[in-house]
């Protein structure tokens, strides 16, 4: 078949498990990423995965960058797709709603966690009217909540931006790289503090069952429960 038949172009976007898309790349780099890491993932790596040439990616993320804001855009839609059934009724809705944005941002951070710290990178240098629409959307859900229970309009734009800032570090501090020996079974020594001086840092040594583990869902509905309770008090 000749290079410039027509056909032949639509055969070249085909991959290996069918007719392309930017929701089959997207969800294909997802896969690179949480199995092999970010610096693992390029145009080359990702037509590879696919079944197609490098260049036929292009037509649907024009770049590296627009592929690292393309795994912001599938994080933002997996926490879309698990708050889709969201119900609840009464004046407790909104609070409960706000609960279960921050367990599925979590969620959906914890089981990508190789692409959970493009939520902070990312959006820093993209406009907020030019970021993906799934992005767009949770924050539409959390400011309707806040002002489905009662918020004005400045004191729910701040609740918002204590909520996304809280959520986001806590989830960060969540993922961050604790484990110095991941098979030893005693936390001081899986997390490599028995090697600090115990005169320098006695409470890091201290501290140690308790950072041993992650906070969950717990400690991360207490805490949104805390703000909100601290916005409702001052709004």
């Amino acid at each position: 078949m000749a290079p410039g038949d027509p056909a032949g172009r639509r055969a070249s976007v085909r991959g290996r498990h069918g007719k392309l898309s930017r929701e089959r790349v997207l969800v294909a780099a997802l896969g690179v990423v949480d199995a092999e890491g970010l610096s693992a993932l390029s145009m080359r790596r990702l037509g590879s995965e696919l079944g197609v040439e490098a260049m036929s990616l292009y037509r649907y993320l024009p770049g590296k960058s627009a592929l690292l804001d393309g795994l912001v855009e599938a994080l933002y839609q997996e926490v879309e797709e698990r708050l889709a059934h969201e119900g609840g009724s009464g004046a407790s809705a909104w609070r409960e709603g706000l609960r279960r944005v921050a367990g599925a941002v979590h969620a959906v951070g914890l089981r990508h966690p190789e692409v959970a710290p493009l939520l902070a990178t990312r959006l820093l240098g993209v406009p907020l009217a030019r970021r993906p629409a799934a992005v767009l959307r949770v924050d539409e859900r959390i400011l309707r909540l806040l002002h489905e229970g009662g918020l004005d309009a400045a004191t729910a734009t701040a609740a918002h931006r204590a909520f996304t800032a809280w959520l986001l570090g806590y989830l960060l501090v969540d993922l961050r790289a604790m484990a110095d020996a991941p098979e030893e079974a005693d936390p001081e020594l899986r997390l490599g503090l028995h090697r600090l001086p115990a005169g320098d840092f006695p409470l890091l040594r201290a501290s140690a069952p308790s950072l041993a583990g992650r906070g969950g869902e717990a400690e991360l509905s207490a805490g949104v429960d805390a703000l909100l309770d601290r916005v409702t008090a001052t709004g």
